[in-house]
């Protein structure tokens, strides 16, 4: 493949990826992501809106989730440890209410959104999550907007060249055994159908993107390595529980939330638990993987 070609592809595929970022949101949702940005003044870029409520009109009731792009983690905190525990371990998540609704925000700089998008890290998380729709809903300026947009179009050819090509496969099922791949990195509180439903939700938008992510892997990409990324991506979702505990407010509230959500189960968080939170959680997670709640 020619360098003027492989540029061809990669332009496809970052056109796509632009006007997916563009179409417009619900205009509660862009109130909340600006909310969001205030709050970092000298630090904010640009602020992401992804998840399943992306397909929900009726957003009273549900857990919006936000990726807060910044400058530089030392410019976004005024307490030092919290810059240094997003910079170990990223991201930082918080809780956010405005206007009536409820969201959880991630913190990312600029530098590490671009890395964790790409193929340089085997942690599956942000570029499993940006391989699937999202909207860019506010940036600070144009360059900051360019950035996120050149971030996100790395995940989908991450995603699908880290699964690897099987002959005879087609792309929708390629897109399928992606996804559940990488859902099988993660402890995850979903059903064992919900990285085939990710696809079949939006059937047309996958058909559409997978012959220019396709085309924009790269000629001598790897695939494989699952039993690796399996091994420490359980690992680090139980220390990232563990960070959660000092850094999000409710931590141990919003864990039980979204495993009831997805998983049907009943939980109650005890007021014991709510005092030890990272107690809780980690006496929490082993019962919730041997009963199948989680996996």
């Amino acid at each position: 493949m020619s360098p003027s070609s492989s540029l061809g592809d990669a332009g496809k595929l970052t056109q796509l990826v632009r006007e997916e970022l563009s179409t417009p949101v619900d205009p509660r949702v862009a109130a909340m992501a600006r909310a969001i940005a205030a709050q970092y003044p000298a630090s904010a870029r640009a602020v992401l809106f992804y998840g399943s409520c992306l397909r929900e009109s009726a957003l009273d009731g549900l857990m919006l989730d936000f990726y807060l792009i910044v400058s530089d983690y030392g410019d976004a905190y005024d307490r030092r440890w919290l810059a240094l525990a997003n910079r170990l371990i990223p991201p930082n998540v918080f809780p956010f209410e405005h206007d009536g609704l409820i969201a959880k925000y991630a913190v990312l700089s600029e530098g590490d959104f671009d890395r964790l998008n790409g193929p340089e890290t085997r942690n599956v998380s942000v570029w499993a999550r940006f391989a699937q729709p999202s909207r860019l809903v506010w940036a600070v300026d144009d360059t900051a907007r360019d950035r996120a947009i050149a971030a996100v179009a790395r995940a989908a050819p991450t995603l699908l060249a880290a699964a690897g090509k099987v002959a005879g496969e087609t792309p929708l099922d390629w897109w399928r055994r992606a996804f559940s791949l990488t859902y099988s990195v993660e402890l995850r509180a979903e059903r064992s159908n919900r990285a085939q439903s990710v696809v079949d939700a939006e059937p047309e938008r996958y058909a559409r993107f997978a012959a220019a992510v396709a085309a924009a892997i790269p000629a001598r990409a790897r695939s494989g390595g699952w039993t690796r990324r399996r091994i420490e991506g359980k690992a680090l979702s139980i220390v990232r529980l563990a960070k959660a505990a000092f850094t999000y407010a409710g931590g141990i509230d919003y864990l039980a939330w979204k495993i009831n959500r997805h998983a049907g189960t009943r939980i109650e968080i005890k007021p014991w638990q709510r005092r030890w939170p990272l107690v809780a959680a980690l006496t929490l997670v082993p019962r919730l993987v041997k009963s199948g709640a989680i996996r």
